[in-house]
């Protein structure tokens, strides 16, 4: 099975969510929700207004939104960002624009959220 990426042109527009199991390239502009457990590169010609969800992401281009992914999240030196950054390990290059704030490093295992302690009955 050859590893191909998929990609969303310059000319492309979408409104609506966007879901996709491996490698997508968007170029072009989405105003919506990203979701998948792949990879996404977003280029430099891309506009993406709305929520990234995914497993890597790579900025070339501009999102307006908050990105989560569960690997990492790499803005390149064109790149602009204005949200927040929800990732496991996170690189900036110089002359990337980003506004917002972020949360970086994995979970300790059970660290989600501590659970209600219970009333003693009696």
């Amino acid at each position: 099975m050859t590893s191909s990426k998929n990609v969303l042109a310059n000319d492309v527009e979408i409104k609506g969510s966007i879901k996709f199991s491996h490698d997508l390239i968007i170029d072009g502009r989405i105003e919506g929700e990203v979701h998948s457990d792949g990879s996404l590169t977003v280029g430099e010609n891309a506009n993406i207004k709305g929520e990234i969800k995914t497993r890597t992401v790579v900025i070339f281009g501009k999102v307006e939104g908050n990105i989560t992914v569960q690997e990492r999240c790499e803005l390149k030196s064109n790149a602009i960002l204005v949200g927040d950054i929800t990732a496991g390990t996170l690189s900036i290059e110089e002359g990337a624009t980003f506004m917002g704030q972020s949360s970086v490093g994995k979970r300790p295992e059970g660290s989600k959220a501590a659970p209600a302690a219970k009333p003693a009955l009696g």
